[in-house]
């Protein structure tokens, strides 16, 4: 609203000059670029998410778009994350891994709960093996998810990533036990919402949804923000995606900059985790470890 001084018109100081003024600073305001938005839309992601759920944790796989999330939420919350950091741990991530989370963890002042996963004699025995193994994670989820009571979980997953996570919504209904129907997704207009799960439910949130691997590291080199070594090229072989040490595999690559990699990512036709062992097991495995609840 302009507040006008003297009569309008004739001394410039009126209707007309707000006009002009309005339009001065349309034509010299600066265009937010592809980053911007990208970041713009997560902040409104995280902040709706903090706003009207009661009590959110945002899961912290350690990996380069859970790093961005954490980085993304300092910045939502001015430079301090108020709600809790949870990494479910299988026992089998890598030493940088575990180096990194215990360093960042302090630096960044998070408020970090590390929870366990079951022995693999517990979950499913009809999976594959990768299948299986990652199961412990959806597993250990629920054992938090019971022991913390939260009702809303923010997690790191992108839709370029793969088929079924393709499928997901931002604000994404799990059910009492924690699976998601893929049928019985609730439409997402002019980003409105639904933030009301059911009573004993959650929901996932999903800021970083609309980003790609390349975003993430455009973003990641233009925020310097730190990463583990192993996604850098050492003697001819890098991680793209970091999991589990006994089902994670390198990719063949040179880039050890993250200029390389953005470079890398123009030309390469080879899947983000083509070094998982879980994306490379039958068709539906993934899918049913979506289904009861994993990431």
């Amino acid at each position: 609203m302009h507040l006008l001084k003297g009569n309008s018109g004739a001394d410039g100081l009126g209707f007309a000059a707000s006009v002009s003024e309005q339009k001065a600073v349309e034509q010299t305001a600066p265009s937010m670029d592809h980053l911007d938005q990208l970041e713009a839309q997560s902040i409104y992601i995280l902040r709706e998410a903090f706003a009207r759920l009661k009590k959110i944790a945002l899961l912290w796989s350690l990996g380069k778009d859970s790093n961005v999330m954490i980085w993304l939420a300092r910045k939502a919350f001015f430079g301090r994350v108020p709600f809790p950091a949870l990494h479910v741990d299988t026992g089998k991530k890598f030493p940088e891994m575990y180096h990194f989370r215990d360093h960042y963890g302090k630096e960044w002042e998070l408020d970090l709960r590390v929870e366990p996963c079951p022995p693999i004699d517990a979950v499913d025995p009809t999976l594959p093996p990768a299948a299986r193994s990652a199961a412990r994670k959806t597993e250990g989820l629920k054992m938090a998810l019971a022991k913390y009571g939260f009702d809303g979980l923010i997690a790191g997953i992108r839709r370029d990533e793969e088929a079924t996570r393709a499928k997901e919504r931002v604000f994404s209904p799990r059910g009492l036990e924690g699976n998601w129907d893929v049928r019985d997704q609730p439409p997402e207009f002019w980003d409105h919402f639904n933030a009301s799960p059911p009573q004993g439910a959650h929901l996932r949130i999903h800021p970083i949804l609309h980003w790609t691997e390349a975003d993430i590291w455009a973003y990641t080199k233009r925020e310097n923000i730190p990463i583990i070594p192993l996604y850098l090229a050492k003697d001819g072989k890098r991680y793209r995606s970091l999991g589990d040490q006994d089902i994670t595999n390198p990719v063949n690559s040179n880039a050890s900059t993250i200029d390389e990699i953005l470079a890398e990512l123009e030309q390469t036709k080879v899947p983000e985790r083509a070094g998982r062992a879980l994306d490379h097991e039958t068709e539906d495995a993934f899918e049913r470890l979506r289904v009861a609840g994993y990431l």
